[in-house]
């Protein structure tokens, strides 16, 4: 693939083999795809370098880690496909328990819908206390504290928080509360955040409606995908401005229903997938210097999209500036195409700051949100998937997992660590429930539909890489190279169960520490990059 250097003041294509100027990267040699009619340009920035230093919060030296021969940059033949192994499932043994919080202002008609959903979806234990949004924390905690007194794990929990417009903002402690329960450790835990106007009446296409007449129908589906195909309908049959989204750090699928899926009068699966018949674009932005390790994510991402038909933009070393620029700039030549637009992956890696801030090369921040909304402008990509790969840090604590305290004598004889990142298994999503405008902190106006959002740490925490690469580019590589027709939010989640198993070990930290990844989703039909 020809890729266009833009360094020095001068224009270089760069064929396959050649070496990068100044980077020591070795473009791969392969077969040479069809040129785009569309002359989307490429861009590489030599200029930029590929430094190594010391990244003082990013680095870490890995445990288990998997091998990487799918990463073919320098010349070499490509690898076999490998063939994925079954994904996880969760398997939901033990009582499903729902909880219901609202607060006096939200009708009773909202919460009969929602607990008849409840109850198709298999909870049979469901309590409803009404408090104030203030009292929602102590009634959560008393609510882990019957679960853990059950004396057995728990199969699944499904909390719904009921509340005026604006009132919920971000229920993180509120997670964090029932994340410390001893009984769903390891198990999936599922948020449900429902702003609503006080007294409303649920309008045709609102996102509980649609989830009522789904959850009958189409209960063999993956929870993932049912929150897809209902976010489809809410924003196509309703009559607001807005598009519910979920964030999932979920470590594999999770089927609530007990149907089998050639039981009569169910959907058979979801709706027909987004077409990516037309361009595919790339921008990739990735500060390489003090970030030892970064310029093999590079490649690895860089090659991955070459198999994925992207046209690719990548600048090295950007100031933080450049990243508004760069974005900019894309956005600009996406509109400025004759022929659609069907896809845009954005790649953003460098270091984090403590708020979850991106730092430029000259060490200057950028909020991540801004560059998003940018992209949201562009014309040419209105109905169609943005995906964004956020590798940063988003803060400086380091998780020391959850699990059981006392380990048997096989695992202690194989040093086999049972924890699980304290951030995993959680699935929030955010909507509201009578399908009028929402103003809320996530589910925003309809131009924050069609976005995959994937980073690469929990809300705080720190993101692992070393000299070899991050465990979520790296990762992310194999899981997609190995199959690239599948639901991209299923391989996601497979994605997140290995970078969750992995051990971390330092670089100052003796500990071993987990690590999470967290995925953002208001995409509304199924996602496959290759047919």
């Amino acid at each position: 693939t020809e890729l266009i250097g833009q360094g020095s003041g001068k224009r270089q294509v760069l064929g396959p083999g050649a070496l990068v100027p100044g980077s020591g990267v070795k473009l791969c040699a392969q077969r040479k795809p069809p040129p785009c009619p569309h002359g989307l340009p490429g861009g590489w920035d030599p200029a930029g370098g590929l430094a190594v230093g010391r990244c003082p919060t990013e680095s870490g030296k890995k445990g288990n880690r998997w091998p990487r021969p799918l990463l073919a940059l320098r010349g070499a033949p490509p690898q076999p496909t490998l063939s994925l192994p079954p994904q996880g499932k969760y398997s939901l043994q033990g009582p499903r328990v729902a909880l219901t919080l609202s607060t006096p202002e939200v009708s009773a008609s909202t919460v009969a819908v929602l607990e008849a959903v409840f109850r198709t979806l298999g909870f049979e234990c469901c309590q409803r206390t009404e408090a104030s949004v203030q009292g929602f924390l102590g009634e959560l905690a008393g609510f882990r504290s019957q679960l853990d007194g059950l004396g057995g794990p728990v199969g699944c929990a499904l909390v719904a928080l009921l509340a005026p417009r604006g009132q919920l903002g971000q229920p993180q402690q509120l997670v964090r509360e029932l994340s410390r329960c001893r009984a769903l450790w390891g198990r999936p835990k599922v948020f449900l955040l429902l702003s609503s106007a006080p007294g409303g009446a649920l309008e045709r296409g609102a996102f509980l409606t649609g989830l009522s007449r789904l959850c009958g129908r189409c209960r063999h589906w993956s929870l993932l995908q049912l929150l897809t195909e209902v976010f489809y309908r809410t924003t196509e049959e309703s009559e607001a401005t807005y598009c519910p989204v979920f964030r999932s750090s979920l470590q594999g699928t999770l089927c609530l229903g007990d149907v089998e899926p050639w039981e009569p009068k169910l959907e058979p699966s979801p709706r027909a997938q987004y077409d990516l018949s037309g361009t595919r674009a790339a921008l990739l932005l990735s500060v390489i210097r003090s970030r030892p390790g970064a310029k093999h994510d590079v490649e690895a991402l860089g090659s991955l999209c070459q198999a994925l038909n992207f046209k690719i933009t990548l600048r090295t070393n950007p100031t933080a500036q450049a990243f508004q620029e760069e974005m900019v700039q894309f956005r600009e030549c996406l509109d400025a195409l004759s022929a659609p637009v069907s896809c845009a992956l954005v790649a953003l890696m460098a270091h984090g700051g403590p708020q979850g801030q991106l730092l430029g090369a000259d060490g200057q921040e950028v909020q991540p949100e801004a560059l998003v909304q940018e992209l949201n402008r562009c014309r040419a990509l209105w109905g169609c998937p943005k995906i964004f790969l956020l590798q940063a840090c988003r803060g400086g604590h380091r998780d020391a997992g959850v699990g059981p305290t006392a380990l048997s004598w096989f695992r202690r004889w194989l040093r086999a660590s049972p924890t699980t990142p304290s951030h995993a298994d959680v699935l929030e999503i955010y909507t509201d429930a009578q399908g009028s405008a929402s103003r809320g902190p996530t589910a925003g106006s309809s131009d924050q539909a069609d976005i995959l959002m994937v980073y690469a740490a929990a809300e705080g925490c720190v993101a692992y890489r070393d000299e070899k690469g991050s465990d979520f580019i790296q990762t992310l590589a194999e899981v997609l190279r190995a199959d690239p027709g599948g639901d991209l939010l299923e391989l996601l989640t497979e994605v997140n169960r290995r970078v969750c198993e992995l051990d971390v070990l330092g670089p100052d930290c003796p500990e071993r520490r987990k690590a999470c990844l967290e995925i953002r989703s208001s995409l509304r039909r199924p996602l496959c990059l290759q047919a």
